[in-house]
């Protein structure tokens, strides 16, 4: 069951795989069976064309989750997620928490304002990264608020980054209050064309994603460090990504942003030797000191 796990975590190429590849193995296969989990939940909105369907497919795999969780499902997907929930205490909301943020994308393709577009990057990213939370371990309840700012930096850089691909299937994220407060048109975004209002409307909303950055690295405790090594990769390549949407001048138009294979296993394994360096000699905690609910 793990391999079908592995198997989807690796096949995407995402980030999420190059930072997860450095952890121990039982909490590597647990982080493969949650990302497979929201990558299958992702597809099923985002591939096919048939809205009908994919709202019926959706709702049917909300009812699949909760026949595992009941100890009746035979997907062996689902199985493995609800097992990893078990041994890693992992809240069951996190998961329809996942499934409510994208289903979002079949009935809602605007965002009024800011505050409507945190909530969605919280149901389609914060949620994951609360699941991961309760793998790694940690040991003070700031670490909470540093996977939900995380998980919000995360989403709002792909938003920016995919600013076209979106526009394509006709949604945009950018919040349509700052859209206008910036003299951004919805045809200026659907029809990708760039100008200097977009750069700066662009610069704004990077502005907010470098924020929640700021908020998620200081949330995190020196203590946590330790246990949090994975998702400290997952932060300097999206920052990464970031900072070369801002030096593009904020033309995700002209060609898509993205951190090449190699250096995203440099970054890996940089952060992977550092916490190998600085770990080596300290005594290992209790282990059940890795699990606090």
């Amino acid at each position: 069951m793990s391999a079908i796990a592995e198997d989807i975590t690796k096949q995407s190429n995402t980030s999420f795989y190059y930072s997860f590849s450095v952890l121990p193995p039982h909490k590597r296969e647990a982080i493969h069976a949650v990302y497979a989990f929201c990558r299958y939940t992702d597809d099923i909105v985002d591939e096919g064309s048939d809205e009908t369907m994919k709202v019926v497919m959706l709702r049917k795999w909300r009812m699949e989750l909760a026949r595992t969780l009941r100890g009746e499902s035979s997907l062996p997907l689902l199985n493995q997620l609800a097992s990893t929930a078990r041994r890693f205490n992992i809240p069951v909301d996190h998961f329809y928490e996942l499934i409510s943020g994208v289903e979002m994308d079949l009935s809602k393709n605007r965002y009024n304002n800011f505050n409507e577009l945190k909530d969605y990057c919280y149901l389609v990213a914060s949620s994951v990264g609360l699941m991961c939370r309760q793998i790694f371990g940690y040991r003070n309840e700031s670490t909470r608020d540093y996977a939900i700012n995380l998980g919000i930096a995360l989403q709002l850089t792909n938003i920016l980054r995919d600013v076209k691909d979106d526009a394509k299937r006709g949604r945009i994220y950018l919040p349509l209050e700052d859209m206008k407060l910036f003299g951004v048109t919805e045809e200026d975004i659907l029809n990708a064309r760039y100008t200097q209002n977009f750069a700066n409307l662009m610069r704004f909303e990077c502005n907010h994603a470098r924020e929640y950055f700021d908020l998620a690295r200081n949330a995190l405790k020196d203590e946590d460090k330790h246990y949090f090594f994975a998702a400290r990769i997952m932060w300097s390549i999206y920052a990464h990504t970031l900072r070369r949407i801002e030096r593009s001048n904020y033309n995700v138009f002209e060609r898509r942003i993205a951190i090449s294979k190699p250096l995203k296993l440099l970054i890996a394994f940089r952060y992977w030797l550092s916490h190998q360096l600085q770990y080596a000699h300290e005594p290992r905690l209790p282990r059940h000191a890795l699990s606090i609910i």
